[in-house]
């Protein structure tokens, strides 16, 4: 018992320190330019453009920080992960966590977490990205559970179900994500088709997974959950003509927003990466599933 007050002390001065020292600091080392959740739809409904997202993982790669991780270092995908934050290719669009700025959007994690993240790198965030750059939202697939207010939320996955709306789509993703079982996500969708690829280290497997997407019909959406590896394929696939979007976590956001969640629950069958119980999940039967996979990497 003593122990844990400790560590809640400690904690707590730390966190004073670091949020402390980012709200002295940040006027002077400044913020980049970041668009609203909607904005972002908007330019992806508009426009047809590809999605890369940097979020805090992608950021500590870059910076060589440690993470508990489910991707092993590598040289290679740090460095493409700097060309693209600062990159300003055709139909594509580079994406932030928008946390640079006002915190109180966010609920009580939120604030904490990212106040002491940035009062620790924002600098050296803010020297990996291009000055004058208009940068989209990261939490276009996040848009539920760090908010405070969720009465935007509904409208929030309406617009992002209908970038996919009538499209065929093929998902990215790793073996254990099952991104729209048991739920209505892609419903909107032509149809819905399947590449997987390995849970963890995907980047070490690239090259397989480009040869394997590549050969996909270029009017496919081509929807990606791979953690960085999925960051860095979205620009590539870009500049290749196909549009694909990074979208991370948004089956597990669109769960938690279905049953009004109010902390961060393991799912049935399907891999939390952000939750102890979420990540021992057991075989899938479900004959849907199955005959959507095209292929397994």
């Amino acid at each position: 018992m003593a122990d844990d007050m400790i560590r809640k002390i400690r904690h707590f001065f730390y966190c004073v320190v670091w949020i402390g020292k980012d709200k002295l600091t940040k006027p002077f080392i400044g913020k980049p330019d970041i668009r609203s959740i909607e904005e972002t739809y908007e330019k992806i409904l508009k426009e047809h453009v590809s999605v890369s997202r940097f979020g805090d993982g992608e950021f500590k790669w870059m910076a060589d920080l440690p993470q508990n991780t489910f991707q092993n270092p590598s040289p290679e995908m740090k460095e493409r992960l700097i060309e693209i934050s600062k990159s300003d290719l055709e139909h594509h669009i580079v994406c932030l966590s928008d946390t640079f700025g006002d915190l109180r959007q966010f609920n009580h994690y939120g604030r904490e977490f990212w106040g002491c993240f940035m009062g620790m790198y924002r600098k050296k965030w803010m020297d990996f990205l291009k000055p004058g750059k208009v940068y989209y939202n990261t939490n276009m697939t996040r848009p539920y559970m760090d908010y405070v207010d969720k009465t935007p939320c509904a409208n929030r996955f309406r617009m992002l179900k209908e970038i996919w709306r009538d499209r065929n789509v093929v998902l990215v993703e790793g073996d254990k994500s099952r991104l729209g079982v048991g739920n209505d996500l892609f419903d909107t969708a032509s149809s819905v088709k399947r590449i997987l690829a390995p849970a963890t280290n995907a980047f070490d497997k690239y090259d397989k997974i480009w040869n394997r997407v590549c050969q996909l019909e270029k009017d496919t959406l081509i929807l990606l959950a791979l953690g960085p590896t999925a960051t860095i394929l979205a620009y590539d696939l870009a500049k290749e003509g196909f549009q694909a979007i990074d979208i991370g976590h948004v089956d597990v956001e669109y769960e938690w927003f279905r049953m009004s969640a109010a902390s961060k629950v393991p799912l049935k069958n399907k891999y939390v990466n952000e939750s102890l119980e979420g990540r021992n999940i057991g075989e899938l039967k479900d004959e849907i599933y199955e005959s959507q996979i095209l292929d397994r990497i």
